[in-house]
């Protein structure tokens, strides 16, 4: 029923002059979220880090001590900070401007008139216009309301819409499910509601990365021991015997190693340049750990009106049920009585001419009633909507209903009432007059996506709010896996452990209820699945904002696309395989990646260590480590990052790190150490000793690449023939070879580093099988060796 505060005529609001003044005032809504980071924050974090700090202070010291070869390291820190910053500033760039495509919106009435404004543009004291869908934007007073229902539940947990009626309050962050209604706009930017709520106003709460929390925590365990070891080395060392100079450049060594200086940037990198290939598909990333939980998502949820289907429908027929002579009169009135249509009455108002009638009383539709009504003086109440929701169980007319639904149509039922319509409670009686049947156009892209989402092992399960049996024919159409079993969510059992059993092999679930999305997303979560779920209406919200992967559709409510992690500005569902494989391609190459960074760090600990206990000179000049990391790591990792990598990633990303770094990190220090040792006793000299070293590091670093960039019959195996000879061309330049501090090795002295790099290969392996069996990981990623 439509009600005034104060009087008969709609609320007007301030003209476009005093918007302005208040703009001006600083009156306006300025509080909208950051999806990037500013210039400023990028700057600080690829520049003023714990690692960049030892690094540089490092570097002075052989900018100090010399030669400056030793101090390349600086030149791979400078770079290393200069593509972070790079890349972080192209992505924001890029989500920028898609932001803008996607920045929140609000109705206000200006000069009388209704129009479109930026949420940042509202100003207090302004009129603002609510309509199903609407997100609210500033904290506000009911002027109007007909039928007005609020939905707070990512404020206040509660999922039960709230009826608004004039004097009461609404507050942003919330949004509207059912009728329209006015709003004199009370607090606005800072000073609302939401505004107040942490800084974040829809309740939001950003994605859990595994891999950003893993890494965190690897860097966190290398900066325990890096002062006591560092401490330890450069105190044996210049009690080694050596000069001063010499001890210090092999402490800066030991220390330079220690640290996985690319590991953080590969994670910003591979990150950046995924926003900007999503940015080409059309998708706005909200959350960039959301990539992530694309790489990980076994399940997606859709529904099937605008992800199956087109969305748009057209009448099929009317069955009547009983005569009368004015039923399209009644179905024409009813469609025009409703201030924001859906697709169904949208179809329904193509189909039958407004007849002029004007309701005295309405209830707007809703996702949770499934049903509106109109009373017309003279002419009684009218009620459409789904049948069961109007019936009761057993009618007849619900079996006719029914088989019309079995050929998939979208079936309504058109009944009469003597009862007015009174908010929520339904007329009672309700006598059925007519079936509506209307039929949706399936996607021509469907199938496909389909088909791709099988092929890959990702369950795609159809819940919607429309009859099972209509939303099953469809399934079924288009060849869904599953879709022969049909579950009726009126049936569900509201108990977690025994909703979750009922819905875990379960492909169409039909008549779901908003709240139930919600539960049954969370029950598919506690048997492990990693959930996605596209979603465009109000009905979709919560589920939305609680599964792994929100993803909303460009043209879907403003509520939908605030709480979503992604969302896809050209409305198809045809761009899922692509985002999916993004997702898929960035992780995975960052899990199988990480383990160059941290085989590296594991051996130059190990081998720091020994040096410190027998006070040897360490194996190392700095520039020897930078070959070493260039040609092993540097390289090969960037193009690794950027690899095709279609495979789903498990959890366990630490997990399956560590098994294969640590293994590989105490057989390279090993015999990288043992091939120095022995060498230094054979009198070949400190320079040999060295460089004997580093051919069985990069040897054996080789190998590791090896066995993560699997398959190598391709362009791997290309790159990787190509390092290993950039790294034996070093040694026929006498220019670079002095440069870098590498001697020309006797044969028996080359024969005895190539043949203990052979047996460290082989013991390489042989480690990765023990551990493999030791420590089983959740899943693999990539080779491990």
């Amino acid at each position: 029923m439509s009600r005034l505060a104060d009087s008969t005529a709609l609320p007007t609001g301030l003209t476009s002059a005093q918007a302005a003044e208040r703009l001006r005032a600083g009156q306006g809504n300025v509080q909208i979220r950051r999806t990037t980071r500013t210039v400023g924050q990028i700057l600080r974090a690829n520049i003023l880090t714990r690692f960049n700090a030892i690094l540089g202070g490092l570097f002075v010291v052989i900018a100090v001590v010399g030669p400056l070869q030793d101090g390349l390291f600086g030149l791979v820190l400078v770079a290393n900070s200069a593509i972070g910053i790079f890349q972080e500033l192209r992505a924001k760039r890029t989500l920028d401007r898609l932001s803008v495509l996607n920045a929140p919106t609000a109705r206000v009435v200006r000069d009388g008139a209704v129009l479109g404004v930026p949420a940042a543009d509202v100003v207090l004291g302004d009129v603002a216009d609510l309509r199903p869908g609407d997100q609210i934007v500033a904290d506000g007073a009911v002027l109007w309301s007909a039928g007005l229902e609020i939905d707070e539940s990512l404020l206040s947990g509660e999922a039960d819409p709230v009826g608004k009626e004039p004097g009461d309050e609404i507050l942003s962050g919330s949004f509207v499910v059912a009728g329209t209604g006015r709003i004199a706009v009370t607090q606005v930017g800072p000073q609302s509601y939401a505004a107040r709520l942490t800084g974040e106003a829809r309740g939001y709460s950003p994605a859990r990365s595994e891999i950003r929390d893993s890494i965190n925590k690897i860097l966190t365990w290398i900066s325990w021991p890096l002062v006591p070891v560092g401490l330890a080395l450069v105190y044996r060392q210049l009690h080694s015997g050596q000069t001063v100079a010499e001890a210090l450049r092999g402490s800066v060594a030991g220390l330079v190693g220690m640290v996985p200086e690319g590991l953080v940037l590969l994670t910003s990198v591979a990150m950046a340049v995924g926003v900007v290939r999503l940015a080409a598909r059309r998708v706005l990333v909200q959350d960039l750990p959301a990539i992530e939980g694309l790489a990980r998502v076994d399940v997606v949820c859709c529904d099937k009106t605008g992800t199956l289907t087109e969305g748009s429908m057209h009448v099929v027929s009317v069955v009547p049920l009983r005569p009368h002579p004015e039923v399209a009169q009644v179905l024409g009135a009813l469609a025009a009585a409703d201030s924001r249509p859906n697709a169904t009455m949208a179809a329904i108002a193509d189909g039958f001419a407004d007849p002029g009638w004007r309701p005295s009383r309405t209830t707007a539709f809703s996702s949770a009633r499934k049903w509106s009504a109109a009373s017309y003086d003279g002419r009684g109440s009218w009620l459409i909507g789904a049948p069961e929701m109007i019936l009761a169980a057993g009618d007849p007319v619900l079996d006719q209903a029914g088989q019309l639904a079995a050929q998939g149509y979208r079936v309504l039922l058109l009944a009469t009432s003597p009862a007015p319509v009174d908010s929520e409670r339904l007329p009672e009686p309700a006598e059925p007059v007519a079936l509506v049947a209307l039929q949706e156009r399936i996607r021509p892209d469907a199938r496909s996506t389909l088909e791709y989402f099988a092929s890959q092992k990702v369950s795609v399960r159809v819940i919607s709010g429309d009859h099972p049996a209509t939303v099953g024919a469809i399934a079924r159409r288009l060849g869904l896996p599953g879709a022969e079993r049909v579950v009726d969510a009126r049936q569900l059992p509201p108990e977690p452990d025994r909703l979750a059993a009922a819905v875990s092999g379960a492909t169409v679930i039909g008549r779901v209820a908003p709240h139930q999305k919600l539960a049954i997303i969370a029950a598919l979560q506690s048997r492990g699945h990693v959930v996605a779920m596209t979603g465009d209406g109000v009905n979709d919200v919560l589920a939305l904002k609680n599964c792994d992967v929100g993803i909303a559709m460009g043209s879907g409510t403003s509520a939908s696309r605030g709480v979503a992690r992604l969302v896809l500005l050209d409305d198809k569902f045809a761009t899922l395989p692509g985002v999916v494989a993004e997702g898929r391609r960035i992780i995975g190459n960052v899990d199988r990646v990480s383990r160059l960074f941290l085989t590296k760090t594991s051996y130059a600990l190990l081998i720091a260590l020994a040096a410190a206990v027998t006070a040897v000179p360490y194996p190392f000049y700095p520039r020897h480590l930078t070959v070493i990391s260039t040609l092993s790591i540097g390289v090969p990792a960037f193009f690794l990052a950027l690899a095709p990598n279609a495979a789903r990633i498990a959890p366990g990303f630490l997990r399956r790190a560590l098994r294969f770094a640590v293994p590989a990190g105490i057989v390279i220090a090993a015999a990288v150490f043992g091939v120095f040792w022995e060498v230094r006793s054979l009198d070949a000299g400190l320079g040999a000793a060295r460089t004997s070293a580093t051919i069985v590091a990069v040897s054996m670093s080789l190998f590791v690449l090896a066995a993560l960039a699997r398959p190598l019959a391709s362009w791997r195996g290309a790159m990787l023939a190509a390092l290993t000879g950039i790294f034996a061309a070093l040694f026929a330049v006498p220019w670079l070879r002095g440069q870098l501090a590498l001697v020309l090795l006797t044969a028996d002295v080359l024969a005895l580093c190539l043949a203990i790099a052979a047996v460290g290969c082989v013991a390489l392996v042989g480690a990765w099988a023990v551990a493999r069996r030791l420590f089983p990981a959740a899943g693999e990623a990539g080779a491990d060796g």
